[in-house]
C-alpha cells in the first residue's frame, strides 16, 4: 500500500499497513518521510555510538537499539488504532524491559539520539524535542555532524533543559546511564 498525501490523522495500524520500507514517521498523526540513505558520515557516528552504549551495557539491565527501530510514544494503555506517535530514531536506550515488544518499543526510552541530516533539522530540533518532553523522555541528544558537535538535554519537572553543546574535546556524561561517560571525539573518530 501507498503512503496517502491526504491531510488526516494517521495511527500506528495505518503505518503498519504500509509498504515494509517506507522511510517515514509520524508524529502527532502526521506523515514526516525520512532521508532514504543517511550519508556515510552519519553511519560513521551512529556506528561508534552503538559500539559504546553497547560495550558499556553488555551487562547491564538497560538495552540499546539503532534505526530503524520503532518507538510509540505516548502509546501506554492504547490500543494501535489510538497511537499517533510512530518515530525511529538513530539511538534508543530502553531500561524498562515491560516496554518492549516484538514490534519495538511500547512507551517512553530512557534516552533518545537523533544525528541530523540536511532534510531532519527543523523536525529534529523542533518536533521531535517537543514530542521527546511531552512524552517523559528522560535524556535527548541532537548530534550535528558537519559542526561535529552535539547538543544535550535533560528533562527536568517535564520540560527540557539545555545541558550544553559538547565538541571533540569534551566528554558527555549520560545522565540516564549511571557511570557512563563518553568522549565527543571517540563519537567523531579521526
Amino acid at each position: 500500500m501507498t503512503i496517502p498525501q491526504d491531510e488526516r490523522k494517521y495511527s500506528y495500524v495505518d503505518y503498519l499497513a504500509w509498504q515494509e520500507g517506507e522511510p517515514i514517521e509520524i508524529i502527532d498523526g502526521h506523515v514526516f518521510y525520512k532521508t532514504p540513505a543517511p550519508t556515510r558520515k552519519h553511519q560513521q557516528v551512529l556506528r561508534e555510538l552503538a559500539t559504546e552504549f553497547s560495550l558499556f551495557l553488555r551487562d547491564k539491565e538497560c538495552e540499546v537499539f539503532f534505526a530503524p527501530f520503532d518507538v510509540r510514544l505516548l502509546a501506554e494503555k492504547k490500543t494501535d488504532e489510538e497511537v499517533f506517535n510512530i518515530v525511529q530514531p538513530d539511538l534508543v536506550i530502553v531500561c524498562d524491559k515491560k516496554k518492549l515488544d516484538e514490534k519495538g518499543c511500547n512507551g517512553s526510552p530512557d534516552m533518545m539520539v537523533e544525528i541530523l541530516s540536511p532534510t531532519s533539522v527543523k523536525v529534529d530540533r523542533w518536533k521531535k524535542y517537543q514530542l521527546y518532553e511531552q512524552a517523559g523522555v528522560k535524556e535527548y541528544w541532537i548530534i550535528d555532524v558537519i559542526n561535529e558537535a552535539i547538543e544535550v538535554y535533560y528533562l527536568k519537572n517535564q520540560q527540557y533543559e539545555f545541558n550544553g553543546v559538547f565538541t571533540r574535546e569534551d566528554h558527555i556524561e549520560v545522565k540516564s546511564l549511571q557511570g557512563f561517560v563518553i568522549g565527543v571525539n571517540q563519537i567523531f573518530g579521526n
